[in-house]
């Protein structure tokens, strides 16, 4: 279905209305805009990015983008949950924490940007008064996934919307991904419009408007970009080539658009799909490397994605094969048409609330 079309606005209506979620997510989000359910807000600037859809917008990238933006100048703290971790309460990391304790993607962050401060807590004003007594020279806080966590007012809300499947032709949770109604566009101060590889002129255009027409904010569009492939247990670097056969493992919500790249370079895909967040077992390795000698030709490699191989590389059960065969296809974020504007929005709004200004 194309983007700008939404045919299905009667039937979402009609979900919408007889779906217990939407009224459970729409009575606490007007207690809140009530002041019935108290948001606190912090003497440090803080920058959600987050979604109102489940999984697969690109926060992680996205995070990490932010990261790169502000950590030239500023000393960055990311404060996340830490989906899936096998802790609880605050968590501050270092370099020697693994990753079950704090999670795949903030493990990630921290295993990328190693100068950060990175921390998880599922009560999100708890985790910022640590990290403010912890971190003391934080100039800002960025919120992983804290959208719908409106106990904490963050200083600026970012949105991100998935252009493949877009909200307004999504249903709220469990008839389809939303995490709340399309009103949450409301609380948001800047929106991204995340996957635009092939966007046109048109569709960028009509999104602004709908989105405007609900809030006057900026709104912005990103590409995914692949980087350089590398290997996660050796030194020794592996192209994608015409003719490689390529076993892609991934435990992500949406793992056919990198398939769909690694297949444009020519290679040919066996894709090992798990749930997104899966904790892989010793019976999955053995199961990998199984299928990946089956394969007969000598052109052949493993590759995975940046948070499935957080969860590969610490597990003591990864065989011998795998290790020597397996690299990582990182993604990276483009600003299209508009990257000095979303920066310096950014970038100004940390300078002018920083507690140093």
């Amino acid at each position: 279905m194309n983007m700008i079309e939404n045919r299905r606005g009667i039937s979402k209506r009609i979900a919408d209305s007889i779906n217990p979620y939407f009224w459970i997510t729409a009575a606490r989000n007007r207690m809140f805009d009530k002041g019935i359910l108290k948001s606190r807000s912090f003497p440090v600037p803080t920058i959600c990015i987050g979604n109102i859809s489940v999984g697969g917008t690109g926060k992680t990238p996205h995070t990490e983008y932010l990261i790169r933006l502000l950590g030239k100048k500023f000393n960055i703290a990311v404060l996340s949950r830490g989906y899936g971790r096998k802790s609880k309460g605050y968590v501050l990391a270092d370099s020697n924490t693994p990753m079950p304790i704090i999670g795949d993607e903030p493990f990630q962050i921290k295993n990328k940007f190693k100068d950060i401060t990175v921390a998880v807590c599922e009560k999100r004003a708890v985790g910022i008064e640590r990290i403010m007594s912890d971190a003391e020279k934080t100039d800002a806080i960025l919120l992983d996934d804290a959208y719908q966590h409106r106990y904490v007012k963050a200083g600026l809300n970012i949105l991100l919307i998935d252009s493949t499947r877009p909200i307004w032709q999504d249903c709220i949770l469990p008839f389809g991904r939303m995490r709340e109604s399309i009103d949450g566009i409301k609380r948001a101060d800047v929106a991204i419009i995340t996957k635009c590889n092939t966007i046109t002129a048109e569709q960028k255009e009509w999104c602004r408007n709908y989105i405007r027409e609900r809030k006057d904010i900026p709104v912005f569009f990103s590409s995914m970009r692949y980087g350089e492939l590398y290997p996660l247990f050796t030194e020794e670097k592996r192209d994608i080539l015409p003719g490689t056969e390529v076993m892609l493992i991934t435990g992500i919500a949406r793992p056919m658009p990198l398939k769909q790249e690694i297949e444009a370079r020519g290679a040919k895909v066996a894709l090992m799909r798990y749930a997104d967040h899966y904790n892989f077992t010793a019976g999955d390795f053995a199961e990998m490397e199984r299928r990946y000698n089956s394969i007969e030709s000598g052109d052949k490699i493993i590759v995975t994605t940046e948070k499935d191989a957080t969860r590969i590389l610490q597990h003591p059960d990864v065989p011998q094969a795998i290790k020597r065969n397996i690299h990582v296809l990182p993604i990276e974020v483009d600003i299209l048409d508009g990257e000095e504007v979303f920066n310096k929005t950014i970038l100004d709004y940390v300078t002018e609330n920083s507690r140093n200004s």
